[in-house]
């Protein structure tokens, strides 16, 4: 895809996720879009056919942050355990630095939830691979004691997706999306099940 068009697009997607942070999806028209971008319906309705498509990219826009900065952590030269630690962790500061950077969609989120399941699945089956391949690293480095590794990162996985529900709802508004106290609770409550005692 020409360079021209991919910065035309990426335009279209961040002025979409402001104006649905700002005001919401519900209030937000195409037209709106189409006007605050400078670019016109024509080239608006060129990339996306429905304001429920630039919706779905936007959503994607917004995985695909969270989803980089996990794979980055999956990519560290560390022991599994300190690795899973610090996936929780990121998980959890990237969810809510994405949460709290988009405002009123946050609101959007949590009512269309099934809409944005649809959305993730893809990014959904790359973060469970990662979380397998930490879990199996640790078998391998004799730190994790799982008898079922899959299992267990479908649990984690479920967990950890269930975690986003209070920055969604939001329940922890009063803190920074860098505060690690949630994370270091999480951290303890799920990480000493799987840990091996020696």
């Amino acid at each position: 895809m020409p360079e021209v068009v991919v910065k035309t697009k990426d335009r279209l997607i961040e002025v979409a996720r402001q104006l649905f942070a700002r005001i919401g999806v519900d209030n937000t028209t195409m037209n709106d879009i189409a006007m605050a971008s400078e670019k016109g319906r024509r080239t608006l309705y060129t990339y996306f056919k429905s304001k429920t498509e630039i919706y779905n990219a936007v959503v994607q826009s917004e995985l695909k942050i969270m989803y980089d900065s996990l794979e980055a952590v999956a990519k560290k030269n560390l022991p599994a355990d300190e690795k899973m630690v610090e996936y929780i962790r990121i998980r959890m500061e990237s969810t809510g630095k994405v949460v709290y950077r988009n405002g009123t969609l946050r609101s959007s989120f949590f009512r269309d939830l099934r809409r944005v399941e649809s959305v993730r699945k893809a990014y959904d089956e790359r973060d469970f691979k990662v979380i397998l391949s930490i879990l199996q690293e640790g078998i391998k480095q004799d730190v994790f004691e799982i008898s079922d590794p899959v299992r267990t990162a479908l649990f984690l996985q479920s967990v950890m997706k269930g975690m986003e529900i209070p920055y969604i709802r939001g329940i922890f508004n009063g803190f920074s999306p860098s505060d690690n106290s949630q994370a270091n609770s999480v951290i303890h409550l799920l990480f000493n099940g799987i840990k091996k005692n020696k």
